[in-house]
């Protein structure tokens, strides 16, 4: 689950960060229809993260100890808050003080305005410590805020190890299984598709054959997507990024999108190439039309053994140059000796 990864992988629990890690997470996951444990409470859990989990879920459902935990993440937020301020407000009162000794009146109001200012928030800040630091405290105290922290900090390196090994494996196979099940859904419109067209080519129905091409192109593209987003889902999204950073620091990002665009060219270019050479070529036409006895030009069916076709007029029979008997025009052998007609 998402909460395994953040605690096992992602966080570094030490006893000066433990606390607001842990109010990090709970904030995070609280009010939402998300919860990371439940969604995989009937599934068989990693070793690591099943006795984690159970010990964030006593947390979790207890409403006082996550509304502390909740509160001690908001403090610690307005306290970074109110120091960044204090930083601030410390550099304009050097800057007026300097004033102030160069005799400026109006720098005195300033200092004396600030200088108010600077203690009423010192005042405020110190009163948000106390507060934090006495909820810490309560918390530290609690015996399942503190099995979780023993759960965390108690897992091996080994371990770490061997559930990271397990997430690549899941990032790698679980985007193949998706696709797979996509697939169940799309191959088969696809193969339909696919034997309406070639059914309607060979019986020379134009209408549908024009109907199946498009609607077989039409079930093509989202398998193209699917494809493209298993690649992407494969590949590490850390690897791309730090490409993407790479370019960026050259200011040479643009080139990821001239890479992009070229290769969807390519990849357009290679489906045209497959569909004319493999799926609608002019010879499986020509030899389609030889076998069902229609006019190797126009596709009209021809009356018993003629040599010309009444529509329009296009010879059909040319000699053998082995054996100079008559065969068809755009035949790859000779019907008489079997030789090739090339």
């Amino acid at each position: 689950p998402p909460l395994c990864r953040e605690i096992v992988i992602d966080a570094d629990w030490n006893p000066t960060n433990r606390l607001g890690h842990l109010a990090t997470i709970v904030s995070k996951y609280h009010g939402s229809y998300y919860t990371p444990d439940e969604a995989d409470e009937k599934k068989t859990q990693h070793a690591v993260c099943a006795p984690i989990a159970r010990a964030f879920k006593a947390i979790r459902e207890d409403e006082g100890l996550s509304r502390s935990l909740i509160e001690t993440h908001k403090l610690s937020q307005e306290t970074r808050d109110l120091r960044s301020e204090l930083e601030r407000m410390k550099g304009a009162y050097d800057t007026s003080l300097l004033e102030t000794i160069a005799k400026k009146r109006q720098a005195e109001t300033n200092v004396s305005s600030i200088q108010k200012e600077v203690a009423e928030k010192t005042g405020a800040l110190n009163e948000l410590v106390r507060k934090q630091q006495l909820l810490e405290a309560s918390l530290e105290r609690d015996p399942r805020v503190h099995e979780l922290f023993t759960l965390a900090v108690g897992v091996s390196e080994g371990d770490r190890k061997a559930l990271r090994d397990d997430l690549r494996r899941m990032n790698f196979w679980y985007p193949v299984q998706r696709l797979g099940m996509e697939m169940l859904f799309l191959l088969p419109l696809l193969l339909v598709f696919y034997y309406w067209n070639s059914k309607s080519i060979a019986a020379s129905r134009p209408f549908q054959t024009l109907i199946s091409s498009h609607l077989l192109v039409i079930v093509l593209i989202p398998v193209f997507f699917k494809l493209m987003e298993l690649l992407y889902d494969i590949i590490p999204r850390k690897l791309l990024k730090k490409i993407i950073d790479i370019l960026e620091s050259f200011k040479l990002v643009a080139i990821w999108h001239y890479l992009l665009i070229g290769a969807a060219i390519l990849i357009a270019l290679a489906l045209i190439y497959l569909f004319q050479k493999k799926l609608f070529s002019r010879e499986k036409l020509m030899q389609r039309r030889i076998a069902k006895g229609l006019c190797q030009n126009c596709g009209q069916r021809l009356p018993s053994d003629s040599r010309y076709c009444p529509a329009c007029g296009a010879g059909q029979y040319m000699d053998c140059k082995h054996c100079h008997e008559p065969t068809h025009v755009h035949g790859k052998f000779c019907r008489a000796c079997g030789q090739s007609a090339g």
